[in-house]
């Protein structure tokens, strides 16, 4: 009769260690999107020379591929320099190099 006791609280005493309670957590997702600047193709005499000295300097001898603006002003200069390699460069109206990375 004692080990029918002692099977049966124990029987209990195990069943209740699983009745504890769960604690649930709630997580925020902020999604953050922000809006890509569209810039307009312009030609090669529409850049400030200020813009065109800048890129002279920064790559000697790089030959202006293509080149559009913002309507923020920024400018939009795809090179080739004199080794063959192809970039993008952005510059304000000033000639101030923008890294837009």
């Amino acid at each position: 009769m004692k080990k029918v006791l002692l099977v049966a609280a124990l029987s209990l005493g195990s069943l209740s260690a699983f009745a504890q309670q769960t604690e649930t957590t709630a997580t925020e997702v902020t999604e953050v999107t922000t809006a890509q600047e569209e810039f307009t193709e312009i030609s090669a005499e529409e850049v400030p020379n200020a813009v065109k000295e800048a890129l002279g300097s920064a790559h000697a001898g790089a030959a202006l591929n293509k080149a559009s603006v913002s309507e923020e002003g920024i400018y939009k200069l795809e090179v080739t320099k004199e080794d063959g390699t192809a970039v993008t460069v952005y510059a304000d109206a000033e000639g101030n190099f923008i890294d837009k990375q």
